[in-house]
């Protein structure tokens, strides 16, 4: 799991990332230095490893930051993820999650092939404003349509492309029988497979984690629908590191972070990107 900046300028409602505000993008160095790390340590702890295999076989850019925001550092990095004198790995094998950055997508399409995934975590327009704000700008019927241009972009015999969707389960919020059914609805022309996170909590959190056994009802729901659903096993949770509780001992850059916000809803950051 691989981060794109230090903090995060969205500020979506369950994460503690955003809550620090954003300080910087990283480099392509210290993009891919992160697999570089990972690499070397695992050969470190393992001495009868064998080195004509790959110790990492997947990478995902769901850290800290939102990647397709970084574009320019991001796309680098991941070319040298898949190069076969780098790390050699599968396109199937390289995710990029965003939380709906619309025209980045696009962009991203003409340049890498790479999985896509998008953090969704609500299956209408008024909670995913409440929940991942960058929706009030790019809202649901925007995003699932750049999906689907994503998918047609390199769609392969037989349609078995899919896009990842990810969706922090949030007691009482997210998880009811009506919203297993909209999100149903919302994808039923978006070839996806669904994972479902039971949320990590993190210092005032807002938010609890949904029970198990209703985590399971949801999936249930959805796989009866047609759909891959599964339930991301937690990782990193006792030492604070786990999905959505990624934060650091940074200097506050709050403000930074709303400048960030007020530039992205008029479409700044986007442009000087493209």
């Amino acid at each position: 799991c691989v981060s794109s900046q230090v903090g995060c300028a969205l500020d979506c409602s369950f994460c503690s990332t955003g809550k620090q505000g954003f300080q910087r993008d990283l480099s392509i160095a210290e993009i891919i230095g992160q697999v570089w790390v990972a690499n070397r340590s695992y050969f470190e702890e393992n001495q009868d490893y064998d080195s004509r295999e790959r110790a990492i076989t997947n990478v995902v850019m769901m850290g800290m930051g939102e990647p397709l925001l970084n574009f320019d550092a991001v796309v680098p990095a991941m070319e040298l993820m898949l190069d076969d004198y780098a790390y050699g790995l599968s396109k199937r094998r390289v995710t990029l999650s965003t939380s709906g950055i619309v025209p980045m997508i696009d962009k991203l399409s003409e340049v890498i092939d790479v999985s896509l995934a998008v953090s969704l975590h609500a299956p209408n327009d008024e909670l995913r404003n409440e929940l991942v704000p960058i929706n009030k700008k790019y809202p649901l019927k925007e995003l699932t349509a750049a999906c689907r241009r994503y998918l047609s972009k390199f769609q392969e015999e037989g349609g078995r492309r899919k896009v990842t969707i990810e969706y922090v389960m949030l007691a009482g919020v997210n998880d009811q029988a009506i919203h297993a059914k909209q999100l149903i609805q919302l994808l039923k022309d978006v070839p996806s497979k669904i994972n479902l996170i039971p949320f990590n909590p993190f210092p005032q959190a807002p938010y609890g984690c949904t029970p198990r056994s209703e985590i399971l009802a949801f999936q249930r729901t959805l796989t009866e629908a047609g759909y891959i659903c599964t339930i991301r096993t937690t990782r990193g949770d006792d030492i604070d590191a786990a999905c959505g509780q990624l934060v650091g001992k940074v200097q506050d850059r709050t403000r930074r972070a709303e400048r960030w916000q007020q530039k992205l809803k008029a479409g700044e950051i986007v442009r000087s990107v493209q």
